[in-house]
């Protein structure tokens, strides 16, 4: 790959499907690894996507994940289509969660998803407004 080029994903996510949870970050990750990129660099985009993807299934009314790859970073957005967070001081904190018991007895929805987002990344922007959606873009830096 060129410091021009640009490796593009996405993929489609859909509310509560939990059969496919968990499949954009693992082809997310066996791309990144197909392209050389360093395995701790690797596994923090693989965990932050994953956790992205399970917010959108776990909270929205669906959307998507766009996977940008260049020589020297990793951009993901995780878009969705609402309904939005209302409060994003308190869905930043370490085990705040608006699961249903429904999710909570699947084991998901712990409270951890943003926080874990936010600590994988290099750089991590959260912009969401009421009744149109949420869009959190994470930036992962590549150093060879």
């Amino acid at each position: 790959m060129s410091t021009q080029d640009m490796v593009k994903l996405n993929y489609r996510v859909y509310p509560e499907d939990f059969a496919k949870a968990g499949d954009a970050s693992s082809n997310t990750k066996k791309v990144l690894k197909k392209l050389g990129i360093p395995s701790d660099i690797t596994r923090r985009a693989a965990v932050a996507t994953y956790e992205a993807e399970m917010n959108i299934i776990i909270h929205s009314s669906g959307g998507e994940i766009i996977v940008n790859i260049w020589t020297t970073k990793i951009e993901i957005i995780a878009k969705d289509c609402g309904p939005g967070i209302p409060d994003i001081d308190k869905a930043m904190q370490k085990g705040y969660s608006t699961a249903s018991d429904h999710v909570r007895e699947m084991g998901f929805g712990a409270g951890m998803g943003l926080p874990n987002m936010k600590r994988c990344s290099d750089g991590f922007l959260i912009d969401s407004k009421g009744g149109e959606g949420t869009t959190v873009t994470m930036i992962f830096y590549i150093d060879y």
